[in-house]
């Protein structure tokens, strides 16, 4: 499909500085930019790209300033980010709509399904399960019995949802994902031989959650891991039994949270960050990535880096010290030596 600048520019309520006919069928990264392509600039790294780019039209933020002339029909609009985001939303909705059960999927008697429905070829639903509206189910999914998904929820290929877990309105659920495996619980006898502790409860995610490729959500011992609206997890993400994560937390890839964890809502982790058990994190927590935290943090807002994480704008001070430690130790030991040297003399 084409459109033109104008379009475009009406669709953001934005700003035209160039060409309103200009046409463009795709959309682009701005370094990689061709005719017919649409790109856009939110990051100042990518700013010389502006000028070199061969795109028909360039989204940028109506507070930014060009330092040269471009080639290009610029579009001004108020965040070009969540401009780019909202097209991508459009291009996405004009795709075909995968609809009703392959004949080599399966989906028990007692099992509901509301209108709209796609099950995948291998794809198999358990018994007593409810699936709401506009379900997409991609091929070999497990859906185990007593589970609930809601509307519009997406289960990507090869995902595995265990029995009696809750899945809200609009999820996605990558390839690959495992909600409802089994905590990590284990008790040691006298002879330190471990007994396994039946995990008893589930998984439960509310609306709007969605879960990167090869996460794995554990339900709990007894009662539920409860991820709440809003929550995005990225790829190789470890979730144990009985952690609840609050409204729009955001996790990127390979962080782990151990058991009985409660972290706030609006809260942010960058990749690696492990988390140990049965502690809690309030609200709007920002951890820089590789952060390891052992113990509550009850300051809202607070910003960490490090492991164990502390202060972020202490640990930048501090590594000035870090870095110049085999300098510090060189200079220690060749005053010693002068100390040394001065008392034999």
């Amino acid at each position: 499909m084409e459109f033109t600048a104008k379009a475009v520019a009406e669709f953001l309520k934005g700003e035209v500085v160039g060409d309103p006919e200009i046409k463009v069928n795709k959309v682009s990264k701005i370094e990689e930019g061709t005719e017919g392509s649409l790109c856009f600039l939110s990051n100042p790294k990518y700013e010389e790209y502006l000028y070199t780019s061969e795109a028909s039209i360039i989204i940028i933020n109506k507070d930014f300033t060009p330092a040269k002339k471009t080639n290009c029909t610029l579009i001004r609009v108020e965040d070009s980010y969540q401009a780019i985001a909202a097209l991508l939303q459009l291009q996405e909705s004009v795709k075909p709509v995968k609809i009703g059960k392959h004949p080599q999927s399966w989906m028990e008697e007692s099992s509901e399904a509301g209108d709209e429905l796609y099950l995948g070829a291998f794809a198999y639903v358990g018994e007593d399960c409810k699936l709401g509206n506009k379900v997409k189910i991609y091929p070999q999914v497990f859906v185990g019995d007593n589970v609930e998904i809601g509307d519009n929820t997406v289960i990507f290929p090869g995902a595995k949802i265990y029995p009696g877990c809750k899945i809200g309105k609009d999820c996605i659920i990558h390839a690959g994902v495992i909600i409802g495996s089994d905590g990590f619980g284990f008790a040691p006898d006298a002879e330190n031989d471990y007994k396994k502790i039946p995990q008893t409860g589930n998984v439960i995610l509310e609306d709007r959650v969605e879960v990167g490729s090869n996460t794995t959500i554990d339900r709990a011992t007894m009662g539920s891991t409860l991820i709440k609206k809003g929550v995005k997890l990225d790829n190789l993400i470890q979730v144990g039994h009985n952690v609840t994560i609050g409204e729009n937390t955001v996790m990127a890839a390979q962080t782990a949270i151990a058991g009985s964890v409660k972290i706030g809502r609006d809260c942010m982790f960058g990749g690696q960050v492990g988390i140990a058990g049965h502690i809690e994190i309030a609200d709007k927590v920002k951890m820089a990535a590789k952060s390891g935290v052992a113990k509550d943090i009850k300051k809202k807002g607070a910003v960490l880096m490090g492991g164990p994480a502390f202060d972020f704008m202490d640990y930048q001070k501090s590594y000035v010290y870090f870095k110049n430690l085999p300098r510090l130790a060189d200079r220690i030991t060749r005053l010693e030596k002068s100390m040394n040297n001065q008392k034999k003399e």
